[in-house]
């Protein structure tokens, strides 16, 4: 399976490419700057220089090229403004779908984040409230669209040590998730097309990932 990851130098993303490079499969990587070409090569994957500020849509459907499957994993990042936030989390993510419709690649999986349902709360920080708006707007843009779509929101990001154990569903409650572990359901979602179509959030619990992938698929 060839597949195409936007914000190929995030973390998650290189798990991800690592732990598909491992079981066979042909990670491409999208990155901003070359620089981070060298890492992406040591975790299995094809660097692709293409910044989705910036890039048109013709540029990126032809990096879609032979793709099964894209992901979206980019984000403007700590620190970032609050109009990176809606030009990344948002704008890229439509700038791929709008691609991967042109190059014919039905399915997308789209990182999210819990917490997007309800617009923010009062004196929430800006930066903060932009990134959550953002999110659910990329979601919103995509359940609109004829794609094989699966929306994941992870819940709060740890670099600990996968469990391989994780709680998958539509309301999972707030908690924590490796990072490790989001790369290893995505892809299991990967590999489970029943599951297009679906909005889940994933937390650390008691159920073998691919046991949760196939109960969400039900």
């Amino acid at each position: 399976m060839r597949v195409v990851i936007a914000g190929g130098h995030g973390k998650i993303a290189l798990l991800l490419q690592r732990h598909l490079a491992g079981r066979g499969d042909t990670p491409v990587g999208l990155i901003r700057n070359p620089e981070q070409a060298a890492t992406l090569r040591a975790a299995g994957a094809t660097p692709v220089v293409c910044d989705l500020e910036h890039a048109d849509v013709t540029e990126v459907a032809a990096h879609l090229d032979r793709a099964d499957a894209v992901i979206f994993a980019a984000g403007a990042g700590p620190g970032s403004s609050a109009a990176r936030k809606d030009s990344v989390d948002r704008g890229a993510a439509a700038l791929l779908a709008d691609a991967a419709t042109r190059a014919g690649v039905h399915r997308y999986l789209l990182v999210s984040s819990m917490g997007v349902d309800d617009p923010p709360a009062a004196g929430t920080d800006d930066v903060w409230a932009a990134y959550l708006r953002a999110k659910r707007a990329a979601e919103d843009d995509l359940r609109g669209r004829d794609l094989a779509w699966t929306v994941l929101r992870p819940g709060q990001l740890t670099d600990n040590e996968p469990t391989g154990r994780v709680t998958l569903t539509r309301h999972a409650g707030r908690g924590a998730i490796s990072r490790a572990d989001v790369a290893h359901v995505l892809a299991a979602l990967l590999d489970t097309p029943g599951t297009a179509g679906k909005t889940l959030e994933l937390v650390d619990g008691p159920t073998p990932i691919a046991d949760a992938v196939r109960a969400a698929h039900a």
